[in-house]
């Protein structure tokens, strides 16, 4: 078989260029060479005639200094016409000096007294001389006996003003002309220079717009436009691009979304947007480092911040909300195999004790001590309910109490608590409560004589919380300190951040219009007050819609 005949290479074309760089080269030469041609134009074309205006004035000023001698009038007067005569000698001496093609004086008949051509004299001029003989002075471009001419026509008059003749001066054109061909080659040199200056500009510019565009066309330019926009709105990430200056050039969905902001939030200073506080910082680079924690609204963010070659940034936000309740979670759930393991050897201890005390048929005895154990607990769930109505804090506080039992401190309601079953919203001050009593408890824990005291009180809607311990307190010095993100004195648990629970703690009696302080405690532990206000309903009514709980409130 015979090998199939090869395709013809279609010839290339020349066409419009695709590269960002050809394009604003050759528009810019374009440009400047139309602006050169239209210079020039515009300078020739005045030039012509600016030559021509003033080769006629000159041959009228020629023609007036002839007229004002007087020998010249006395001899018109005096004489005929002749080649040899006084006109004639006297006209072409003022030629002569004066560089003009003729210079005619005739009478009031139209008839040459001088000329170029002697055998002229004595005949009537070629063209009309009623103007100049009317005593109007003339300047004009015309054709005579000597070709054409930049002419000067003046009255030639007697010593009392009346007129007896003319006198006529002419220019020949083509010296006109060649003046206006002379200054051409100088005119284009100029501007061919202007013009390979533009070409050098235009080039320098489009070589650093080439840079600037990495080579692309204008067609790849705008796919990755769209790509972008495509990429930045559809990635589960927020993204915030900032100018040097700190203001947000780009926004996407997710970061929004995060945020809290709308789309008018791009073109203004990020501080202005977000307002004073560590997620400001954070993203305007007031606070270095990688994976940054910060709390806004609800929601926990991570952080990280890359500086652009312009002076500006991108900073790309994930919500760490959802892992941070992971986290929280994985502690609690710690804890709570830690306080069962103990647990589950004080019972068996506690079950040993009543088999032996079976075994020996103390009956009595052993009903004292199952009665005794029961008693124990049951008494602490009645304290708590008795003062916390509401059901979903007094099961806080009772889980707390048993949890702080197994590490040997002591969980106990302040005197005068009281918290009525009217919440507006019972699972933020859960959160509140719960940060701050394990807070409150990693602190006493390991001490002697380990005390936690949880204080709820009420001013009409107004409740304040107050979570006291004789812990080793907090220093004056960090009483502000400690309610930043990423503040903490604690080691890192499986999840890898702490810093976030105070911080959550103050944002959320802040968000209701209340406050979150430290102190010292009497015992010399330390003391945090929370009051949030508006946190009761009215008297007779229920809280029929809650707000969305916080999940990120339970993370430490």
């Amino acid at each position: 078989m015979s090998a199939p005949p090869p395709t013809p290479r279609r010839p290339r074309r020349l066409g419009w260029p695709q590269r960002v760089f050809s394009q604003v080269l050759l528009i810019q030469l374009a440009i400047a060479t139309g602006v050169t041609v239209l210079a020039t134009g515009l300078f020739l074309a005045p030039l012509s005639a600016q030559l021509d205006d003033e080769a006629m004035h000159r041959a009228l000023a020629i023609a007036q200094s002839t007229a004002a001698q007087p020998q010249i009038t006395e001899s018109l007067l005096a004489t005929a016409p002749a080649p040899g005569g006084p006109v004639q000698s006297a006209a072409e001496r003022i030629r002569r000096s004066t560089g003009a093609e003729y210079v005619v004086v005739m009478d009031r008949r139209g008839v040459r007294w001088s000329h170029t051509d002697a055998a002229r004299i004595g005949k009537v001029v070629s063209t009309d001389p009623s103007e100049a003989l009317a005593g109007d002075q003339v300047m004009e471009i015309d054709s005579g006996t000597l070709g054409r001419s930049a002419r000067g026509k003046v009255p030639l008059r007697d010593e009392s003003g009346h007129i007896v003749g003319a006198v006529s001066v002419g220019i020949a054109y083509d010296s006109v002309r060649a003046r206006l061909l002379a200054a051409i080659p100088g005119l284009l040199a100029y501007a061919g220079g202007a013009l390979a200056v533009g070409a050098l500009a235009a080039y320098l510019i489009s070589r650093r717009i080439q840079r600037q565009t990495q080579d692309l066309a204008f067609s790849d330019i705008s796919a990755l436009l769209t790509e972008r926009e495509a990429m930045l709105h559809s990635i589960r990430e927020g993204v915030v691009a900032l100018d040097r200056t700190g203001r947000i050039r780009l926004l996407n969905d997710e970061a929004q979304r995060l945020l809290g902001l709308g789309p008018d939030a791009a073109g203004r200073p990020l501080d202005e947007v977000l307002g004073r506080g560590r997620t400001a910082d954070v993203l305007a680079g007031r606070v270095v480092g990688d994976d940054l924690l910060t709390v806004r609204g609800n929601r926990v963010l991570l952080a990280n911040r890359m500086p652009t070659d312009d002076g500006g940034a991108v900073a790309t936000l994930r919500d760490r909300t959802e892992l941070e309740h992971l986290g929280r979670e994985l502690d609690s759930t710690r804890g709570l195999i830690d306080a069962l393991r103990a647990q589950d050897h004080e019972h068996a201890n506690r079950l040993h004790t009543l088999l032996g005390l079976l075994e020996l048929e103390m009956h009595e005895d052993a009903m004292e001590f199952v009665t005794e154990v029961v008693g124990g607990h049951r008494a602490t769930a009645e304290q708590v309910t008795e003062k916390v109505h509401d059901p979903l804090l007094a099961a806080l506080l009772v889980g707390k109490a048993t949890v702080a039992a197994e590490r040997g401190v002591s969980l106990r309601m302040a005197p005068g608590t009281l918290l009525p079953d009217r919440l507006v919203d019972s699972r933020g001050l859960v959160t509140a409560v719960g940060n701050l009593v394990d807070n409150a408890l990693d602190a006493a824990a390991g001490s002697d004589g380990a005390v936690i005291e949880v204080g709820l009180r009420t001013d009409g809607r107004t409740v304040v919380l107050q979570v006291r311990d004789n812990g080793p307190g907090v220093p004056p010095e960090q009483h502000e300190s400690i309610f930043t993100e990423g503040w903490s004195t604690k080691e890192l648990p499986a999840h890898g951040k702490r810093g976030l629970g105070l911080a959550l703690v103050r944002r959320l009696a802040e968000r209701q219009g209340g406050s979150a302080t430290v102190g010292s405690a009497p015992e010399g532990g330390a003391e945090f007050t929370v009051v949030l206000p508006e946190a009761l309903t009215e008297p007779g009514l229920t809280a029929t819609a809650l707000p969305e709980p916080s999940t990120a409130g339970e993370v430490q």
